[in-house]
């Protein structure tokens, strides 16, 4: 299947598709198992729950931001090779998607109402570094990684130690970021210049402190 040949057209319907199931359904997993799904839950306050739930909502939103760049870099990487590598590491993102919405709801907490509106952005972004060449797009794909690497070192310091449960789950999506960023550097990926990278990180403050709160 991935070697027929998908005019325009078709590609752009795919991307809706994949948007809508982002955004209002279930999205398309791979074979890989929930990490937290063998781990007890435990006894959390009111206050460490909401807090948890709040940080599981911001890395869920940053998962639909993640699908929306991988999206529009596909659709308009020049090099085949380049193209398949961001589709699968964009269904290992979908993994994540699922896995964080799954804690939201266990927390007790609700996904962001700003999703929508971040996914459309970050698919904008993502075609624009695509159109720009496969270099820059792989340069901007490692520097997310790196930056969202960071965001989950920052919310596995926040977390309670007895939580589990979370823990398992941002610690392989950071090792999958780890994987994705280094991926799109062997590909041929370029270190982006450093006023991209200070916008790309008040972008991020910008994301994580409105989804907090809603």
């Amino acid at each position: 299947m991935e070697n027929r040949a998908y005019s325009p057209a078709d590609r752009l319907l795919m991307n809706l598709d994949q948007a809508v199931r982002t955004l209002f359904g279930r999205p398309q997993v791979t074979e890989r198992s929930n990490p937290a799904d063998d781990l007890p839950e435990v006894e959390l306050s009111e206050a460490q729950r909401d807090h948890a739930a709040r940080l599981m909502r911001i890395n869920h939103t940053g998962e639909v931001c993640a699908q929306g760049l991988y999206q529009g870099q596909a659709l308009t990487a020049r090099d085949p090779a380049v193209r398949r590598s961001m589709q699968r590491s964009a269904a290992e993102e979908n993994d994540h998607l699922d896995w964080c919405e799954q804690r939201v709801e266990e927390l007790g907490g609700r996904l962001s109402l700003l999703n929508p509106l971040w996914y459309a952005g970050s698919f904008a972004i993502g075609a624009a570094a695509g159109i720009a060449g496969d270099r820059w797009s792989l340069g901007f794909v490692a520097e997310t990684e790196r930056q969202v690497e960071g965001h989950l070192d920052d919310h596995l310091g926040q977390l309670p130690p007895d939580d589990r449960r979370t823990r398992a789950i941002l610690g392989q999506m950071k090792a999958d970021e780890i994987a994705h960023g280094q991926k799109a550097m062997d590909h041929g990926g370029v270190q982006l210049p450093g006023p991209i990278r200070g916008l790309m990180q008040v972008t991020s403050k910008l994301m994580t402190t409105s989804v907090y709160r809603i």
